[in-house]
């Protein structure tokens, strides 16, 4: 029986889908411009980069998931439907979600942050440049929303995961499949530093995800300064896998990347977190751990016993880490990995020269890589099969 009162509406999340343009000098309003403008803007982007059939497909497919999402209204909590937790750390979380209007899955990044309205608001604003973004080798952005004290990020959902993830099932990555995921990183980075003037600042192993598509695509880049600036003394984790100048405090720019870049490759292709250089003595991880026994030696808080301090410190004084020269190696994977490990920023290979180096192009034609292959191998065969059936239940098929 009715009370006779009416219910309050649920709180939307004033999401932050698309930029703003003005509708005119003298209007004072905005308005966003309508998802398929969003669409071909960026589809004419891609048709002036390199990208094959597939490629371009699977990025349009993308922007027609992230039109029908922008066409819905009133974003609400309810309308989110968390499926599974992917990953939880120091004062956050991903979960894979369901966007119910839509019907489409996506991943979301909550961040708690304890800032002021105007630092919130700040980083909103800031995180809108991720709309601009068309690359195959970028995670694509859905849109960013504050809600219940958190900052939340919604973002392409990748079934295969991080790549630190991906050693912990396999236990190293094949030096061919490296060359592959390599190209992939530095192309993201060129795009983030010629398209829009931006550095990654925090490459590391759970920073690339792929997907059982074969993509391989950067995330967590340092597009908002403002949120850079709110984590920088939250996640430790993250500076181990810094430059020797940006522990010093030291002016920096994509060339602390490229060092991030080679601490990350040596890690993934031995399994073993490079520092202190005695845990390279220990040998190479197995190829393939026994099931029950996923590798957790790779991971910074695992490979040795010293603190943090002694790990930074470590990462500024000694020598950097080098690929075994007696662990099967190519001379030229050894050589690429040594081009990003100089303690000066200046000896570091240029970007421009490190995507066009002999180890990339020689492995890249000489042992070409299925990565959709590849990925679906390092997959639980019940979760692979439960992603095919999640893809066709859930697609989103592009309006005449």
């Amino acid at each position: 029986m009715s009370t006779g009162r009416r219910r309050k509406p649920r709180p939307t999340l004033s999401i932050d889908l698309i930029p703003q343009t003005p509708t005119s000098p003298d209007s004072g309003r905005s308005i966003s411009p309508s998802p398929l403008t969003v669409v071909s803007k960026q589809q004419e982007e891609l048709t002036q980069r390199p990208l094959d059939a597939k490629q371009l497909q699977r990025v349009e497919d993308f922007l027609f998931r992230k039109a029908a999402f922008l066409s819905t209204e009133d974003v609400q909590p309810t309308d989110l439907r968390e499926l599974v937790v992917l990953g939880r750390g120091n004062g956050g979380s991903v979960c894979k979600v369901l966007h119910v209007k839509s019907n489409i899955i996506m991943a979301r990044k909550s961040i708690h942050l304890e800032i002021r309205p105007e630092v919130r608001n700040q980083i909103l604003r800031e995180l809108r440049i991720l709309h601009k973004c068309s690359s195959p080798h970028i995670i694509g952005f859905y849109g960013s929303f504050w809600h219940d004290g958190e900052i939340n990020i919604l973002m392409e959902y990748m079934d295969g995961g991080s790549l630190d993830a991906v050693v912990r099932r396999i236990g190293r990555i094949p030096e061919n499949v490296l060359a592959e995921i390599t190209y992939c990183i530095l192309d993201g980075l060129v795009y983030l530093r010629d398209k829009l003037s931006i550095m990654h600042r925090d490459i590391k192993p759970s920073n690339v995800l792929v997907s059982s598509d074969g993509d391989c695509k950067l995330c967590d880049f340092g597009v908002s300064g403002e949120l850079h600036n709110s984590l920088a003394n939250t996640f430790v984790g993250t500076r181990s896998y810094m430059s020797p100048e940006r522990l010093q405090g030291q002016r920096y720019a994509v060339e602390s990347d490229l060092w991030s870049l080679g601490l990350s490759l040596l890690e993934m292709a031995t399994g073993v977190f490079p520092i202190p250089a005695e845990n390279l003595k220990k040998g190479l991880a197995p190829m393939h751990p026994p099931p029950d026994k996923p590798l957790e030696a790779h991971a910074p808080d695992a490979t040795q016993s010293m603190a943090i301090f002694e790990l930074l410190a470590n990462i500024v004084e000694s020598e950097p880490p080098r690929l075994p020269d007696d662990a099967g190696f190519s001379d030229s994977f050894i050589n690429f990995i040594d081009a990003c490990l100089k303690r000066e920023p200046s000896e570091r290979m240029p970007l421009a020269e490190l995507i066009q180096h002999p180890w990339l192009e020689d492995m890249r034609a000489s042992q070409p890589v299925n990565m959709a292959e590849w990925v679906r191998s390092t997959m639980v065969p019940c979760e692979l099969a439960a992603r095919d059936q999640e893809k066709a239940a859930h697609a989103v098929v592009p309006s005449e």
